[in-house]
């Protein structure tokens, strides 16, 4: 008998180790190590791959200057949303992973995705549920597709002995964590195992040009469960967030090979699946009948859409002695950066104050450019006077307390006139890309924070 091999994995990174140890090398965490069996057979019969789709690839190397770029063929999604996130639509032979929180709705996104795949032939694996729950979500989406199978089956033998017989052309895997190969001696889940069956699938994809999707857990500080080096692995990572007091999803680009990383697509949880969101500023913007104090609307980007967000801001006399900051979905250091700048640009007493910033609908917003929209609607909240009706924001503060300008203005202005706003304001050194271009909407340009006030107020 083969004398069983084994080692000592970090469950969080993956780091190999031959003996256990306190304290992970690679991310430095500490009690990682668990020990895996990783003794090895040589049964890769069932991946060789050579005439799957009657396509050979050689061997041999190639000067670079005798390869000849084409533009790669996508296949379009029903799913607009999808299409944009991952840069135009499914490169064949990518391999996409996608995270998100337990119930958010991964499983149902991409089983409506699959069956709205009527043009190609699509295989489901899914190692966590049952066929009968599967086709009971299905009715649910009151969706149906001739050319959409479903395989409930953990292990990578029997998965890939059903892909050549059926010979799809997508693959969507729910989950990695679930899948287990007779390669690795070790628990389904565990570091060497989800290594193992990821690269296997890559090796797949790769060969055959199928494009594969792999749905995957996270841990509970966020990050994606399994080793660090899945993610190296893969061509794409999405990852799926929300809220559950909110309708709405975000389905968020963490990395793209074949496309941008600032793109998000959103969408609306219904009882008859996910919804595509194609207008988000509507959802973002919160309808009232009055005009409230502290309330400003930003025009922000998001990838290449343009969306209006609303900002919520509370200033209140400190009751306890240190002044609370709060934020929510915004930058708490960036929100100290331009308290300062109103106490020593515009003399406004902010140190005995507590202040509430709050970002509706629950989006989290990293661009400066909703620096003045937050500046606007504390000085709102602090004055106790209501901002002026149908009036956005775009612009970043500096610490000299001047208004820069951001790029992209136009879309930005593009997208408050079509919502129906009278007035933007923007930073006066946009003028000039400005100038030639005509808008139904009144832009107003200003350059210091004082200036603002004045008009404002």
């Amino acid at each position: 008998m083969a004398k069983i091999k084994t080692a000592f994995f970090c469950q969080h990174c993956g780091y190999e180790s031959v003996k256990w140890i306190g304290q992970c090398p690679s991310c430095q965490q500490w009690n990682s190590f668990t020990e895996e069996v990783i003794q090895k057979e040589n049964k890769n019969d069932f991946t060789d791959w050579k005439n799957f789709k009657g396509e050979k690839k050689s061997s041999a190397s190639i000067s670079l200057n005798e390869i000849i770029t084409t533009k790669e063929k996508r296949l379009i999604t029903g799913d607009s949303e999808l299409n944009r996130v991952l840069g135009g639509g499914i490169v064949p032979g990518s391999i996409v992973l996608i995270a998100g929180e337990p119930g958010i709705g991964k499983s149902t996104l991409f089983l409506q995705i699959g069956l709205q795949l009527k043009n190609y032939t699509t295989l489901y694996i899914s190692g966590e549920e049952s066929e009968q729950q599967i086709k009971l979500r299905s009715e649910r989406l009151n969706l149906n597709n001739d050319n959409f199978y479903l395989l409930t089956e953990t292990s990578t033998s029997i998965i890939f002995s059903e892909i050549k017989k059926l010979k799809p052309a997508v693959i969507i895997v729910d989950s990695i964590q679930t899948l287990h190969t007779s390669n690795i001696d070790s628990s389904p889940g565990s570091v060497s195992q989800i290594r193992e069956c990821a690269a296997e699938l890559q090796r797949f994809a790769k060969e055959t040009n199928t494009p594969v999707f792999l749905i995957g857990h996270i841990t509970k500080d966020g990050s994606i469960a399994g080793p660090k080096i899945l993610e190296h692995m893969v061509d794409t990572v999405l990852q799926f967030e929300g809220d559950r007091h909110y309708a709405y999803r975000i389905l968020r680009t963490m990395k793209n090979r074949f496309g941008s990383t600032a793109e998000l697509g959103i969408y609306e949880m219904t009882d008859s699946g996910m919804r595509r969101v194609e207008n988000p500023s509507e959802i973002l913007i919160t309808q009232k009948e009055e005009q409230l104090g502290g309330i400003a609307i930003a025009a922000t980007i998001e990838g290449l859409r343009p969306l209006l967000i609303e900002v919520q801001a509370l200033v209140t006399q400190s009751v306890y002695g240190t002044p609370q900051r709060t934020v929510s979905s915004f930058d708490l250091r960036r929100l100290q950066l331009l308290l300062a700048v109103l106490e020593k640009r515009g003399g406004f007493h902010f140190g005995v104050k507590d202040v509430f910033v709050n970002i509706a609908g629950g989006i989290k917003v990293e661009e400066p450019s909703i620096d003045l929209a937050v500046l606007c609607a504390l000085l709102s909240s602090y004055e106790d006077v209501p901002l002026p009706p149908k009036i956005c924001f775009a612009g970043e503060v500096g610490l000299s307390g001047e208004i820069r300008a951001v790029n992209r203005i136009d879309q930005r202005i593009a997208e408050a006139e079509k919502l129906g706003f009278e007035k933007i304001i923007v930073s006066k050194y946009n003028f000039k890309s400005l100038a030639k271009q005509k808008f139904k909407i009144e832009v107003v340009t200003m350059g210091r924070v004082e200036e603002i006030y004045r008009y404002l107020f």
